[in-house]
């Protein structure tokens, strides 16, 4: 069926035509070269977006939300306006019952705690944590361990530094683990050392320690600073902020329209709006670029019209000597084909070289902005395949064209 493709007759003709108007042919193809240079260019800096996106938080449970307790604004039931509001453990464990579409609860205190080894002392802020902390906000640990559930059970004193609190507490290269350090006057082991990621929701935090020797240590009972609440995924988190706070107000005797007595951020809120932005990007970049396409692919069908026209004479001669309207179609769309599959393939592989370009100047490091800029082979698979549908439907026009004229019309054309 595709014989005609292999033979060298069909090729000659290609290139003699396009030898005969080396120029217009060129200038017609920089539109396509450039329609499909911004596809793959734009597709691949968004990716790298995406990639550094997923880099930043690809450890952090995403559909989060903070709430802690502030003052109240209005006087309910006895209380006047500006009672301090005071979450608690059992707060916590009514949330992960009675609301919908919790995944996990995780409550957290803090304090700023002054520390000292031999000559060395440093402030630091200090937080009672649980394990679960290191399944919704990974910790990169340098070395050691984070906190287990045999620290909480047992009112472990065992505490997990920064790197800036090690750097701060101890010599360059000095083994850290299982030395003592001494918090507001309690001697704790160094159990792990964790990496300061570029990203750290919620307050900054230096010291770990588990939360039960935490309430122990500052005789805080059954209070809390505030709760991190993580919502499945099919669940709306803006929804369950709402319901949490309702709950809240309801446990802690605050008036329904108080919006100031509780705070809260929903880290999956904003999360949201990165992400919709990053589809919106590339729903904007393949219409940009399709539409930048059909312009080039278009320019190669008017340049072939006029080729047509040109050749009109050397047309009737091919139909007289027996030539088949079907050939000469098919004759006009392989050009067609040609030009747009050329000059997309150059334009793919310019595409390629300004992404390895982006990544060497703008991925490198930790702070990089594109991370990896690529485009996938199905996308350069599918691309060829929209030049070639392009290519096929623009080279009809020209094609009938050069049909529509009778033979002995196209022999008397000067």
């Amino acid at each position: 069926m595709f014989k005609f493709l292999f033979e060298s007759d069909t090729w000659q003709e290609v290139f003699d035509s396009f030898n005969k108007n080396k120029l217009r042919s060129i200038l017609t193809m920089v539109g396509v070269w450039w329609g499909i240079l911004l596809l793959i260019g734009l597709l691949g800096s968004a990716k790298g977006l995406e990639n550094s996106f997923n880099r930043l938080f690809g450890d952090f449970a995403t559909n989060s939300v903070f709430v802690w307790g502030q003052s109240t604004s209005k006087p309910f039931k006895g209380f006047q306006e500006g009672k301090r509001v005071r979450l608690s453990l059992s707060d916590a464990e009514k949330i992960e019952e009675n609301v919908e579409g919790i995944e996990f609860v995780l409550p957290r205190s803090q304090q700023s705690a002054t520390i000292t080894r031999k000559f060395l002392s440093g402030s630091f802020q200090m937080a009672g944590d649980y394990p679960l902390l290191d399944q919704l906000q990974k910790k990169k640990l340098i070395h050691g361990r984070f906190i287990n559930q045999n620290d909480i059970d047992n009112r472990k004193k065992i505490a997990i530094i920064s790197e800036d609190a090690y750097k701060q507490l101890f010599e360059k290269d000095e083994d850290a683990i299982g030395e003592y350090i001494d918090i507001n006057g309690i001697n704790f082991t160094v159990a792990g050392i964790f990496e300061v990621g570029t990203m750290n929701m919620g307050p900054s935090t230096d010291v770990h320690i588990p939360f039960t020797t935490f309430q122990q240590i500052y005789n805080i009972g059954d209070q809390i600073g505030w709760m991190m609440i993580t919502g499945k995924p099919e669940y709306d988190i803006v929804q369950i902020e709402n319901d949490v706070k309702l709950l809240l107000k309801n446990l802690n005797q605050i008036h329904p329209e108080d919006n100031r007595a509780l705070g809260s951020a929903n880290a999956g809120k904003e999360f949201g709006k990165v992400t919709g932005f990053l589809t919106g990007m590339q729903f904007l970049t393949w219409f940009v670029g399709i539409a930048t396409l059909i312009a080039g692919v278009f320019a190669i069908g008017n340049i072939l019209l006029i080729t047509v026209k040109e050749r009109t004479k050397e047309i009737g001669i091919r139909r007289a000597l027996g030539a088949t309207p079907f050939e000469i179609k098919r004759q006009i769309v392989i050009e067609a084909v040609f030009l747009t599959l050329v000059a997309g393939i150059f334009g793919i592989i310019t595409g390629g070289w300004i992404l390895i370009g982006l990544d060497a100047a703008f991925g490198q490091g930790d702070q990089a902005v594109i991370v990896n800029a690529s485009v996938s082979i199905a996308i350069v698979f599918v691309s060829l395949i929209i030049l070639i549908v392009l290519g096929t439907l623009i080279g009809l026009i020209p094609a009938f064209k050069a049909t529509s004229i009778k033979p002995i019309q196209a022999l008397r054309e000067e």
